[in-house]
């Protein structure tokens, strides 16, 4: 066996519709084609990959997964991202990477999971 990349991560929200449109508005992931589970639920798409897959109603204690702190994503456009969550009345905070061509944004969804958009300034 070999890992090539990660494929997906499962976010257990307890407001699908609400958790669909913080992905949309706050970072363009699209809400694309998913398998008919007999559980609701969203597959977000980027770039032709469903990378966030939601799961409704089952974030009361249903599972524990242990210590998982947060999902990074590549980003581009430093000026544009910050303006997309602006507009879209989202909270960030930000910080340069120290000795790296690298600034971070930190969001967080509406279930409390931290999301880092990491952008490459030498891109």
């Amino acid at each position: 066996m070999a890992l090539s990349r990660i494929d997906h991560v499962t976010i257990l929200c307890s407001d699908l519709a609400r958790s669909r449109a913080f992905y949309a508005n706050a970072l363009g992931l699209v809400d694309g084609d998913r398998p008919p589970f007999n559980f609701p639920g969203a597959w977000l798409w980027l770039g032709g990959r469903a990378v966030v897959h939601l799961v409704g109603g089952r974030n009361a204690g249903m599972t524990e997964t242990g210590s998982f702190d947060h999902v990074a994503f590549a980003a581009t456009d430093l000026e544009g991202t910050r303006a997309r969550l602006k507009k879209a009345g989202i909270p960030f905070r930000e910080t340069a990477v120290p000795g790296r061509p690298l600034h971070q944004i930190f969001v967080v969804d509406p279930d409390g999971v931290s999301i880092e958009l990491n952008v490459d300034l030498s891109a």
